[in-house]
């Protein structure tokens, strides 16, 4: 997880919509939970993938205000033309961020699982779908995970974190600013003993800024690849070799807490599911190409594990 992204953000009703290509579903969730439901024409209950997305004010499609991949979108539609039902949604974010409501330091990291929740319990006996998974991307993984326990039939985590986020943000420094690193280490043993980081670099108000640290602090009481351990269920990690966000160490770390787990990684593909066959300038300008689709070959492994 790139530092500059990293932290960016940081009753139920429906309305009926078709398109020209897609069945498509409008649905409230909850007041602050909209989202998008896809459901292909099969002969029999086709299976259901919840897509979760990662840090951020991220929407359904997987935009935020500065950057637009559509990723979820293409990825959702892509899972249709195979014959699985999908629905996405935006985070809580953007829906306080649209109607000025929004609290940076109200925010937890529970509430994003509690959202998941809802989202699988307003399915759970919806009996148009034969089985429910769950896709969580980036910070959706965790998010995905926690939610997942006791409410789906499996789990895919795609370019997801396998260390607690603090270790995330350091293996990131060592590798973008080792210079940083001791204080921003000093800074989150603060914040996990303390409940504040006071004493960090300027550098690092981005990350340590005090209106987040309640939610930095919430996130860092999750490890991962502990979570995944206790799912009962067929587990998918993939991650891409082009990510830049999210190394594949982090996919290897889940991997080894869940042996039976099927781990994938998908060459040249990056964090917003795109491939990259150049430098990182075009790794970084995909994030701002809609049109440009997400990877087929993931497509494929999603469908097929979703199915068999």
């Amino acid at each position: 997880m790139n530092i500059k992204w990293l932290l960016l953000f940081l009753i139920s009703g429906y309305i009926v919509a078709q398109n020209d290509s897609y069945n498509e579903t409008e649905i409230s969730i909850t007041p602050l939970v909209d989202g998008t439901l896809l459901i292909p024409s099969t002969e029999t209950a086709p299976p259901l993938a919840i897509i979760i997305a990662g840090s951020g004010p991220t929407d359904r499609n997987g935009n935020q205000n500065m950057m637009k991949s559509n990723a979820y979108k293409h990825l959702a539609e892509g899972l249709y033309k195979q014959g699985v039902a999908t629905f996405r949604y935006d985070k809580r974010i953007v829906a306080q961020l649209k109607n000025r409501t929004i609290q940076e330091e109200g925010i937890r990291f529970e509430d994003f699982v509690a959202d998941a929740e809802k989202v699988l319990d307003y399915f759970q006996d919806d009996t148009r779908f034969s089985k429910i998974h769950v896709i969580g991307h980036s910070q959706g993984s965790l998010v995905g995970m926690l939610a997942a326990k006791d409410r789906a039939d499996g789990f895919i985590s795609l370019a997801g974190a396998g260390q607690e986020i603090d270790d995330v943000i350091i293996d990131q420094l060592q590798m973008q600013s080792p210079g940083l690193v001791d204080n921003a280490r000093t800074a989150f043993d603060d914040l996990r003993v303390n409940g504040v980081a006071q004493n960090y670099s300027p550098y690092l108000a981005s990350i340590f800024r005090p209106q987040i640290q309640p939610f930095l602090l919430s996130w860092m009481q999750y490890d991962p690849a502990a979570i995944l351990s206790e799912l009962d269920m067929p587990i998918l990690i993939v991650n891409g070799t082009k990510d830049l966000q999210v190394l594949e160490s982090e996919a290897a770390l889940l991997k080894e807490s869940v042996s039976e787990a099927s781990l994938v990684l998908i060459e040249n593909m990056n964090h917003v599911l795109k491939e990259i066959t150049g430098d990182r300038l075009e790794n970084s300008k995909s994030y701002n190409e809609p049109q440009r689709p997400v990877m087929p070959e993931l497509i494929t492994l999603l469908s097929e594990f979703i199915k068999k």
